[in-house]
Order: C-alpha cells, then sequence, then structure tokens
C-alpha cells in the first residue's frame, strides 16, 4: 500500500527558509506525478508545486515560483520542497501527494491524487 509522510514543517519568520520532506514507500515516486498542497482556512486546497519523470518536468504556482524549488532523492524514495524567503500567505498546511495513474501532472484538483500525507504546518510570521 502507497504511502506518504511529510516532515520539516515549523514556524519561521518571513524571509526565511524550510524545506519539507515527502517519504513515499509502497512505491517509486520517481516513476509518477508527485505534488506538493498547502491549505489554509477557509480556502481551498492549492497545488504550489508538482514534478514527473524523475524531476525532469516541475511546475510551480506563480505565487511561489522563483521561491520554491523541489527536489528528490532516489535513494531514499523522498521529495523534497525546498522554501525560501518565505511570505505570511506561504503560512499553511502542505501536503505531498501522488497520483500513480496518470501522466498529467499540473492544474490537478486535489481529488486527482489518490495517496496523501497527513500534512505539515508551516506558520510564517513578521
Amino acid at each position: 500500500q502507497p504511502q506518504l509522510m511529510e516532515s520539516g514543517g515549523g514556524s519561521v519568520q518571513a524571509g526565511e527558509s524550510l524545506r519539507l520532506s515527502c517519504a513515499a514507500s509502497g512505491f517509486t515516486l520517481s516513476k509518477y506525478c508527485m505534488a506538493w498542497f498547502r491549505q489554509t482556512p477557509g480556502k481551498e486546497r492549492e497545488q504550489v508545486a508538482s514534478t514527473h519523470y524523475g524531476g525532469q518536468a516541475t511546475y510551480f504556482a506563480d505565487s511561489v515560483l522563483g521561491r520554491f524549488t523541489l527536489s528528490q532523492d532516489n535513494a531514499k524514495n523522498t521529495l523534497y520542497l525546498q522554501m525560501n524567503n518565505l511570505e505570511n500567505d506561504d503560512t499553511g498546511v502542505y501536503y505531498c501527494a501522488a497520483d500513480l495513474q496518470s501522466t498529467r501532472c499540473w492544474s490537478r484538483a486535489p481529488s486527482d491524487f489518490e495517496y496523501w500525507g497527513q500534512g505539515v504546518q508551516v506558520t510564517v510570521s513578521s
């Protein structure tokens, strides 16, 4: 059974950085579409970044483009979201998600993803 587990959340000041990790088990994440979503109170879960084809294709929401990057360690079967120059609006619960069925990896609804981690809280304050 595929499973995802995030780690690395926390509370930081605006302008600082965090790196989130998503450890996968039960499947090889480099073969599938992997995404990060975030959710803030009162808003829909938003896709902020995704990657496919072993990291050769990456996508970022306009709100994080140039500040967030993706990487993966295939030996550890882990996906990373490096978040730099964090802003107050980046505050939310971040979820790692996997879609093992489709090759389309951007502009996807949360319901398109079959597997989810438990989420980690990221809090950015001024």
